[in-house]
């Protein structure tokens, strides 16, 4: 059977929430996950109620089986496109396995961290260089933590990995701060590094310090660094979904987009969420759509019943 009610794209908590939730509704419902979740280098997820410091690919399997024990379907494909039908639903192309239909479109593709291009900073991505103090911070508590500098805003993001240790270094291009952020730094003992960074040293495959391009080194155990986020929405562009100012998809309360029958959840949608975020966005989403087709059941019952007297 490749018709379904919902076609979710993206396996991540925010789509494998929203499918269980479909799918206890008694919708059919197909999850399409590419296999690259974004904090698949990561070794524990934290902050998870009942799930804190589980790896991220085993909260993946638990919900694909929960998913799947309901009766929904889960397969490693990819999205190559999709037509919009209009009253007749969507058309989704896949890459491996032909195309499927579906009534409704819930889109959870995530977002890319687009981080500075400083040498072995990749490589340590999501293991001791960090960027979210609220999942990883309690970790590296009482470290010799590093924050990256590019912005006013990254001033605050050092207060507040500053919450975690006493030992935080600011590493900042020389010039770039205000008198009044020089203060609000000292103020709270955070050191000033001016200079621009060279590469990340790492020693027994753990980050030991960084490198600046005048030769100087500065012992750090971990470094946060804030990334700038770009959605993963390039299948929403193609629909035509209204985006705003700065490319995310417009939606309501509960993630529909601007295009009927579509809807987005998780890090596509909203870029600070956490994973408990992000599968809770997917739980209120599902309502939402379920919801919908219920309107539809009813009009299609309605036109139905109408044919059948009008007939007799």
């Amino acid at each position: 059977m490749n018709e379904f009610d919902v076609v979710v794209i993206g396996g991540g908590a925010a789509g494998l929430s929203a499918a269980l939730v479909l799918t206890r509704a008694r919708r059919r419902v197909l999850v399409v996950d590419s296999a690259m979740p974004r904090n698949g280098p990561a070794a524990r997820m934290q902050g998870f109620l009942s799930r804190d410091g589980l790896p991220p690919d085993e909260l993946l399997a638990i919900g694909r089986s929960e998913v799947a024990a309901y009766g929904g379907e889960v397969v490693t494909d990819t999205v190559t496109g999709i037509v919009n039908g209009g009253a007749s639903g969507f058309r989704v192309a896949l890459r491996d396995d032909g195309s499927v239909a579906a009534r409704r479109l819930l889109v959870a593709t995530g977002l890319r961290d687009v981080i500075p291009e400083i040498p072995g900073l990749r490589e340590r991505w999501a293991r001791d260089v960090l960027h979210c103090p609220y999942c990883h911070g309690f970790e590296v508590k009482d470290q010799a933590i590093g924050v990256l500098g590019s912005s006013p805003e990254t001033v605050r993001y050092a207060q507040i990995v500053r919450q975690w240790s006493d030992d935080v270094a600011y590493f900042v291009p020389a010039g770039a701060l205000t008198a009044d952020e020089r203060r609000q730094l000292s103020a709270r003992a955070i050191r000033i590094v001016e200079g621009t960074v060279r590469r990340v040293l790492v020693d027994d495959d753990r980050l030991c310090g960084l490198e600046l391009d005048d030769g100087r080194t500065v012992r750090r155990d971990a470094l946060f660094v804030a990334p700038r986020f770009l959605p993963n929405n390039e299948l929403l562009i193609g629909l035509g979904c209204e985006l705003d100012e700065d490319g995310w998809a417009t939606t309501d309360d509960n993630g529909l987009t601007s295009i009927a029958g579509v809807w987005i959840v998780g890090n596509v949608a909203n870029p600070r969420a956490q994973v408990i975020t992000a599968a809770g966005e997917g739980s209120a989403a599902a309502i939402a759509m379920n919801a919908d087709l219920v309107d539809e059941d009813v009009r299609n019952a309605l036109q139905r019943f109408t044919s059948v007297v009008e007939t007799s």
